[in-house]
C-alpha cells in the first residue's frame, strides 16, 4: 500500500493535463488512498492520504480544471481551507463573481471556515459586481468571526466599499482601523482611492496631505507610494490643480519613484489635463520606457488642449515607429478632427481605424458623433446610430456605473440637434427614463432647440428641467443655452427670472462664463442699461466679456458708448484682434459714424497688426451704403484683396434696395447666387428694389423663379412677450381673440398720426394694386398689430418691446415714428438687423438701417 501511495505521489507531480489527472486520480480512488468524511481508507492511520487529496488538488488546479479541483476538494477530510482560497482566488481573477461568493457560502456548509484570506477575495467579488448587499452581509460575518482587527481584511472592506460607492461607510471603517492603530499605506490609499472616485478631490487631497506625514512609519513603502500617486493624481487633475500635481512630482522625485512607468503616465495625463503640456512634454521626453499609454496620454492632451497639431505629429510618428494603436490612440484623433469642426476628416481616420481591425467603443462612437454633427452629415450619423444599436451601446443597463450607455445617448440627441432632425431628437430625448437623465441628457436637448430650432420649446423643457428633475442641478452650459433661446425671443422677463435663479444658486467658476451670457441676453432683450450694470458687477473680464458689450450698444445704435468701451477695454490691457474690430466696424455703421469706422478700418494693420478679412470689408461696405455713399461701397467691393463672399455680396445687395440702384442690385444678386443658391433673403431684396421702382413684372418673375427652385420665402412676423408667453402677428392676422380692439385702436391711432403729418410710403407695399389698397396693406402690417395690441395691454409709461423676425418695414419704422408723440410709452423694437428705440417723435436708429 505504502508502495502505491508513493508512484501516485510521484505520478501526480509530473502531471501536465487535466486528463492524465483524472486518470491518477481514478487509480488512487480504486487503490483506496483517499479518504472521505463518510468512507475512511485503509491506508487513513497515515496521515499523507490528506496530502495525496491536496496533491490532486493542485494538479487540477495547475492545469485549470476548477470543476474537478472543487469536486474532490468537498469530499476530501478535512478539507483544507488554503485550496478553497485559490480557487475562490481564480474565480475572481477570471471575473465569475458570483461563482467565487457562492463557493464562500459552500466551503461553510462542508464544514471549511474562511480565513483572512477568504475575506479579502470574497470583498474584490462585491466590489466588482458591484453588491452592497453582499458586501454589507460579509461585513456582518467578518466581525462575527473576529476578523475586525486584521488589517487586510478591514482594508479590502474599504476598498469594497468604494467600489459599491457607498464612501461613507467606506470612510466609516477606514476611522475604525485608524483608532485601533493597524492602518498601513494601503488603508489610506483605499481611502484616498475612494474619495477621488466619489468626486471628492478636495478630501481625497488632504488625506494624501495626511498620509505623506505618516509614511515613514508604515511598510511596504514603495509598493505602496506608486499606488499611492497613481491615486491621487486624478484627484489633482479634477480640480486642475496644477501646484498640487508639481508638489506630488517632486515627492515622486524626491522618493526614487518617477521612473515608474504609471507614475511617468500619470503625471503625463495629469499635466495634461491641467493644461500645461509643455510640463506634461517634458515628463514624457523623460521617460526612459513608454507604453501605448503614455503616448495615448499625449496625443489625447494635445488634442483637449486644442493643440491638434501636435497630436497629429505623435499620431503619424507613431505610426512610424510601429507602435500598436488602440482604441484610445484612434478616438484622441477622431475627436480632434471632430473639435476643430473638420468632420469629414474625423470621417476617414474612423474608415482607417475600421480598416485596421479594431472595433470602436463608445468614446470613439461619441466624437464620431459629434463630427457627424459639426458637418451635419446626419446620414453618417443614423449610420453610427445603427452600429451603436447593434453593439448594445444603448441599452441604458449601466450596472458598472461608467455611463458609457447614456453618453452616447447623450451624443445621438445632440447630432439630431445640430442636424435639425428635432423629431428624432425629441423621440431620443422622450426615450431615456426621467431618472436616468443628467445634466447632460438636458443640456444638448435644451442646446439644440436654443440654437438650431424653436427658442420656445427650449425654455418650455428648461422650465420642465426644473420642476420635474429636481434632483438635477442645470450647470453652466445649461443655463447659458436658457439664456440664448432668451436673446433670440427677446424674452426679457424669462430672462430676469434666470439671471435670479443664477444670483441665488452662486454658480461657483462659472460665474465669468454665464455672466458673458447675462450680457448678451440684456442686449438682445432690449435692456443695454441692465447689460451694463452686469458688466460693472464683474469681478473678472475676459474678451468675450468686452466685446458682448460693444456689440450691445452697436445694435442699438449707441456707437460713441461702443468706442468708450473699446477704449476701455485697451486701458486695462486687453489687446483688440480682429473679432473686436468687426464689432467695432459694426458699432460705427449702425450709429452713422462713417468717418471713424473708415479711421479703424485703414489702421487696424498699421496700429494694431490685424489684417482685415471679407467680414471687415462687409462691415465697411454696410457702413458706407447705410451713409449713401453706394459709389464708393461698390468701388471697394471690386478693390477687395480677395474674392467677395457672400456676406459682402449681403452687404452690397441691401445698400442697393436701401437707394434703390436696381442695376447693380441686379449684378450683386447674380453673384451672391453663385455662392448661396439657396438664400431666400436675396432673393427678396431684389424682388423689393423692383417693387420700389414699380418694375412689377420682374417682380412676377423673381416670385416664379423662386417657386420654381422651391425656395419659400419667410413670412415676416412680429411678438411681443407677456406674463403668460408669447403673443405673434402675421401681417393682416385676425386670429387673435381681441382682434376687434386691436384694429379699432390701430385705426384711430393712424387717423392721428396722419393729422400730425404722417404719410404712408406706397412704395413699401410690394403689391401690384391701387393706392387706396396698398394703404390698407401698410395698417395691417405684423409691426403695427403687435404695437397696437402692446399699448392695449401695457400699463402706462412702462416700454413696449417688439421684436420681427426680418427688417422693419419703411412705412412701419415712419408710423411708429409718429405714433411714439402721442403715447405715453417708449417703443423698442427689435429686426433682423439692429434694435430701434422710438421716443417722443424720434428713433435711435438716426435713419441708419
Amino acid at each position: 500500500m505504502l508502495l502505491g501511495f508513493l508512484k501516485a505521489t510521484s505520478r501526480i507531480r509530473e502531471c501536465k493535463t487535466a486528463s492524465i489527472a483524472r486518470q491518477i486520480h481514478q487509480q488512487i480512488v480504486s487503490l483506496g488512498l483517499l479518504s472521505s468524511p463518510s468512507r475512511p481508507t485503509i491506508c487513513s492511520s497515515l496521515a499523507s492520504s490528506s496530502s495525496l487529496g491536496t496533491g490532486i488538488v493542485a494538479a487540477y488546479l495547475a492545469c485549470g480544471a476548477l470543476a474537478d479541483a472543487l469536486s474532490l476538494l468537498e469530499h476530501l477530510s478535512p478539507s483544507p481551507v488554503l485550496w478553497w482560497n485559490l480557487i475562490i482566488r481564480q474565480y475572481v481573477k477570471e471575473g465569475h463573481l458570483d461563482c467565487a461568493l457562492f463557493l464562500c457560502r459552500r466551503m461553510q456548509r462542508v464544514g471549511t471556515k474562511p480565513d483572512h484570506f477568504t475575506f479579502p477575495f470574497a470583498l474584490k467579488a462585491c466590489g466588482e459586481l458591484p453588491s452592497y448587499r453582499r458586501g454589507t452581509v460579509l461585513h456582518a460575518v467578518i466581525c462575527s468571526n473576529g476578523f475586525e482587527l486584521n488589517v487586510f481584511v478591514c482594508n479590502a472592506l474599504v476598498a469594497m466599499y468604494a467600489r459599491c460607492g457607498a464612501v461613507e461607510e467606506a470612510t466609516y471603517v477606514f476611522k475604525e482601523i485608524i483608532s485601533r492603530g493597524i492602518d498601513d499605506v494601503t488603508s489610506w490609499n483605499s481611502v484616498v482611492a475612494a474619495h477621488v472616485k466619489s468626486g471628492n478631490p478636495e478630501l481625497a487631497l488632504d488625506l494624501f496631505s495626511e498620509m505623506t506625514q505618516k509614511a515613514n512609519n508604515m511598510a511596504s513603502r514603495r509598493r505602496s507610494d506608486i499606488i499611492s500617486l497613481v491615486n491621487i493624481l486624478p484627484a489633482c487633475a479634477s480640480l486642475s490643480a496644477l501646484l498640487q500635481a508639481r508638489e506630488i512630482h517632486g515627492h515622486a522625485i524626491r522618493n526614487g519613484l518617477f521612473w515608474d512607468i504609471f507614475v511617468g503616465n500619470a503625471m503625463v495625463d495629469v499635466y495634461s489635463k491641467c493644461g500645461a503640456m509643455g510640463d506634461a512634454f517634458k515628463v514624457f521626453n523623460g521617460m526612459e520606457m513608454k507604453d501605448v499609454v503614455t503616448w495615448n496620454a499625449m496625443v489625447t492632451g494635445y488634442s483637449q488642449n486644442g493643440d491638434f497639431d501636435h497630436a497629429l505629429e505623435l499620431f503619424e510618428k507613431m505610426n512610424a515607429e510601429h507602435i500598436s494603436l488602440d482604441v484610445v490612440t484612434w478616438s484622441a484623433v477622431i475627436s480632434g478632427y471632430a473639435q476643430r469642426g473638420h468632420g469629414h476628416e474625423a470621417l476617414r481616420v474612423f474608415r482607417q481605424m475600421q480598416v485596421s481591425g479594431l472595433e470602436p467603443n463608445a468614446v470613439t462612437i461619441i466624437s464620431l458623433l459629434s463630427a457627424c454633427a459639426s458637418i451635419g452629415a446626419i446620414s453618417q450619423g443614423m449610420e453610427t446610430h445603427a452600429y451603436a444599436v447593434k453593439k448594445c451601446l444603448l441599452m441604458l443597463d449601466d450596472d458598472y456605473g461608467d455611463g458609457e450607455d447614456l453618453m452616447v445617448q447623450n451624443a445621438l440627441v445632440d447630432m439630431y440637434s445640430k442636424c435639425k432632425n428635432f423629431k428624432l431628437a425629441q423621440s431620443l430625448f422622450s426615450s431615456i427614463p426621467l431618472k436616468e437623465r443628467n445634466v447632460v441628457t438636458w443640456t444638448v436637448m435644451i442646446g439644440g432647440y436654443a440654437q438650431h430650432g424653436d427658442a420656445n420649446d427650449a425654455l418650455a423643457l428648461f422650465s420642465q428641467m426644473l420642476l420635474k428633475a429636481r434632483s438635477i442641478v442645470p450647470n453652466a452650459f445649461t443655463i447659458s443655452c436658457a439664456l440664448m433661446a432668451c436673446a433670440r425671443l427677446a424674452a426679457l422677463r424669462f430672462g430676469k427670472q434666470i439671471h435670479a435663479y443664477v444670483i441665488r444658486n452662486r454658480y461657483k467658476g462659472t460665474k465669468l462664463y454665464v455672466a458673458n451670457c447675462l450680457i448678451d441676453m440684456y442686449s438682445k432683450c432690449g435692456d443695454v442699461d441692465a447689460a451694463q450694470n452686469v458688466f460693472n458687477m464683474m469681478p473678472d473680464k475676459n474678451p468675450v466679456s468686452w466685446t458682448s458689450l460693444m456689440t450691445g450698444y452697436g445694435m442699438h445704435g449707441y456707437g460713441k458708448d461702443a468706442l468708450r468701451v473699446f477704449g476701455e477695454m485697451q486701458k486695462v490691457g486687453f489687446v483688440p484682434d480682429g473679432i473686436t474690430f468687426l464689432v467695432v466696424l459694426y458699432a460705427c455703421s449702425h450709429s452713422g459714424m462713417v468717418d471713424e469706422g473708415l479711421d479703424y478700418f485703414h489702421n487696424m494693420g498699421k496700429a494694431y497688426g490685424v489684417d482685415a478679412g471679407a467680414e471687415h470689408y462687409a462691415c465697411v461696405i454696410d457702413l458706407l451704403g447705410r451713409a449713401g455713399r453706394l459709389d464708393e461701397a461698390w468701388e471697394m467691393t471690386k478693390n477687395m484683396p480677395m474674392e467677395p463672399t457672400s456676406v459682402v455680396w449681403v452687404a452690397l445687395l441691401s445698400a442697393c434696395r436701401t437707394h434703390a440702384n436696381v442695376e447693380l442690385g441686379e449684378y450683386a444678386l447674380g453673384q451672391l447666387l453663385e455662392l448661396e443658391p439657396g438664400n431666400d433673403g436675396s432673393y427678396t431684396l431684389l424682388s423689393n428694389i423692383y417693387a420700389n421702382a414699380g418694375r412689377w413684372r420682374d417682380v412676377a418673375r423673381i416670385r416664379s423663379l423662386m417657386k420654381k427652385s422651391g425656395i419659400k420665402k419667410r413670412p415676416g412676423c412680429s411678438w411681443i412677450q407677456e406674463k403668460k408667453g408669447t403673443v405673434t402677428f402675421f401681417v393682416g392676422d385676425r386670429s387673435h381673440p381681441q382682434s376687434k380692439q386691436i384694429y379699432a385702436l390701430l385705426g384711430t391711432l393712424m387717423e392721428r398720426i396722419k393729422a400730425l403729418g404722417y404719410v404712408p410710403q406706397m412704395h413699401f407695399a410690394l403689391h401690384d394694386v391701387d393706392d387706396e389698397e396698398k394703404s390698407c396693406l401698410l395698417s395691417e402690417h405684423s409691426e403695427k398689430l403687435a404695437l397696437a395690441y402692446g399699448i392695449l395691454t401695457s400699463s402706462p409709461r412702462t416700454p413696449i418691446r417688439i421684436t420681427k423676425n426680418l427688417r422693419v418695414c419703411g412705412d412701419c419704422h415712419s408710423a411708429i415714428t409718429f405714433i411714439s408723440m402721442i403715447v405715453d410709452h417708449e417703443i423698442i423694437l427689435r429686426d433682423s438687423s439692429r434694435f430701434h428705440h422710438f421716443k417722443k417723435g424720434s428713433c435711435s436708429c438716426g435713419g441708419y438701417w
